[in-house]
């Protein structure tokens, strides 16, 4: 199977009109942050998550702009080097800031913990992994009371950096649950062309996502395009070797969204036209055959 085409805000400008496109194309997930769209991206798709009930929301913890970090000074929830910092997992700021993510979204099924790694060069693993338990133990009240469905992590280089592992992320849920019933349900990580790591121990039967899928969590692929900067890398050659007749972005979508144990994978498309072109792709996934033979391709380049 292919991963679900979803809609997410990171780098969307109009994040209305993206909204409007991807869900009524039938994008299952959409997901955002408080930070995104310069601290807007809650407050405009509020309007459109009121119009599509069914869609499921994926919000994040631990980043905030400058205008959040400085009310959460005000309430004190956090100090003013805490405000400074613009990321935070303190448990208090996770509960801030969750609370405030369900006013202004509505509902959030899956909270995830925002690059937990951002602040962990100056730690040591286990300080590190004492911070992010404390988070979770904050998302778990929140999903023990029903107001989330679950929280999990979303990650850029945690895993890949060795910072954390999938194991561990699972027994630190453990730990903050208290017992093996916790909360933690969702993964989210880069996966393109660019960053293949995912993609070919995926299909050596190992890495993250297949021990997040073996684990019952759902997956997410971050960055399919890397920011657009895979686009330029996308020779003729390279989308006849992925499928012949597609545009270089949606060759790129389809290699990622081609990647075992993947669940969702995540586009910034605002145009109808751009995600019909990568849906359309998505449709016929590439074997495990025919997607080994890209990476081997970019592997030998």
């Amino acid at each position: 199977m292919t991963a679900a085409l979803s809609l997410g805000t990171y780098r969307v400008r109009a994040v209305s009109q993206a909204a409007r496109t991807a869900l009524a194309a039938g994008s299952p997930w959409v997901d955002t942050a408080p930070n995104y769209a310069h601290g807007r991206a809650h407050e405009e798709l509020r309007p459109l998550l009121e119009e599509y009930p069914t869609v499921r929301v994926a919000a994040k913890t631990g980043f905030f702009t400058a205008e959040q970090g400085r009310t959460a000074l005000a309430e004190g929830v956090l100090t003013e080097e805490g405000a400074a910092g613009r990321h935070s997992l303190e448990p208090g700021f996770v509960r801030w800031q969750t609370k405030r993510s369900l006013a202004a979204l509505g509902r959030v099924e899956l909270a995830f913990v925002h690059n937990p790694e951002h602040h962990g060069n100056g730690l040591d693993r286990a300080a590190l992994h004492g911070r992010v338990r404390n988070a979770f133990a904050a998302l778990e009240e929140f999903a023990h009371s029903g107001r989330i469905g679950g929280y999990g992590v979303a990650t850029w280089s945690g895993l890949t950096s060795g910072v954390f592992s999938v194991p561990e992320l699972l027994a630190l849920a453990r730990q903050a649950a208290g017992s093996a019933e916790h909360h933690f349900t969702g993964l989210q990580m880069p996966v393109s062309l660019v960053m293949d790591g995912p993609i070919t121990q995926s299909l050596n039967g190992g890495g993250p996502l297949v021990q997040a899928k073996d684990a019952g969590l759902i997956t997410f692929g971050s960055a399919p395009l890397h920011g657009g900067e895979l686009l330029d890398a996308m020779t003729p050659e390279l989308v006849n070797l992925i499928r012949p007749g597609l545009s270089a972005a949606a060759a790129a979508m389809l290699a990622a969204g081609s990647c075992p144990g993947l669940d969702v994978v995540l586009t910034s498309a605002s145009t109808r036209e751009h995600w019909d072109d990568a849906a359309k792709a998505l449709a016929a996934p590439l074997t495990a055959e025919e997607l080994r033979r890209v990476t081997d391709e970019l592997a030998a380049e």
